[in-house]
């Protein structure tokens, strides 16, 4: 079912909301421990246990809005409150950091089970509705498999060998930075396999 029209605006606030509010509380509390019933908890993991019901809070308000959630973002949800309740409850925040890694191998998996069969799950994946030829289609899948297991690799190494502020700078602006360039350097891919509709082409029009 397609989903509403919102405003861009809004809707790329409840997207992008949670991380920078995550981002900043992060900076705020980062060098604070907290005592709560005996236990100690540094400023990471309280951030973590905040972050969670924002981006549940979000998620849900977007969904009220637009009446619809891409797999991506459903998948995300689940595997943030998994993992980072998994890192609150055990006071670890070593889960919270394996859960980029997590979505970039499932997701990179789910498109490389997808071309094995000779199919491309990209556009269903994404919501995305580019028009691409059916090679067109295959190219960007493989090209994005690779992509995300590249990501899933530099996060291990990342978070297991960099320091806990390290990895939240690069979760915050390195990650989303790459998707960003990923998809910017696909003009030429976007060129030679695009598809230009034509209106007398006989479909269905409205």
């Amino acid at each position: 079912m397609a989903g509403k029209k919102i405003n861009p605006l809004l809707k790329s606030g409840l997207e992008i909301g949670p991380i920078v509010a995550f981002f900043a509380a992060y900076l705020l509390l980062k060098d604070n421990v907290y005592t709560i019933g005996g236990t100690d908890y540094d400023g990471f993991i309280l951030v973590t246990a905040g972050f969670i019901p924002l981006l549940i809070l979000s998620t849900l308000v977007l969904w009220r809005l637009n009446g619809h959630l891409s797999k991506m973002q459903v998948v995300t949800l689940v595997l943030v409150v998994v993992f980072g309740g998994m890192s609150v409850w055990l006071n670890d925040d070593r889960f919270f950091k394996m859960k980029p890694t997590l979505i970039y191998l499932l997701f990179g998996g789910a498109l490389g089970f997808g071309l094995l069969r000779g199919k491309s799950y990209l556009e269903d994946l994404m919501d995305a509705h580019l028009p691409l030829t059916k090679e067109g289609w295959l190219v960007l899948t493989r090209r994005l498999a690779g992509f995300f297991f590249a990501l899933a690799v530099l996060n291990e190494a990342i978070w297991r060998t960099q320091s806990t502020e390290t990895w939240v700078y690069f979760k915050t602006f390195g990650l989303t930075a790459a998707v960003f360039l990923f998809f910017m350097t696909q003009g030429a891919l976007f060129k030679k396999y695009g598809i230009d509709p034509d209106p007398e082409d006989g479909g269905d029009t409205e």
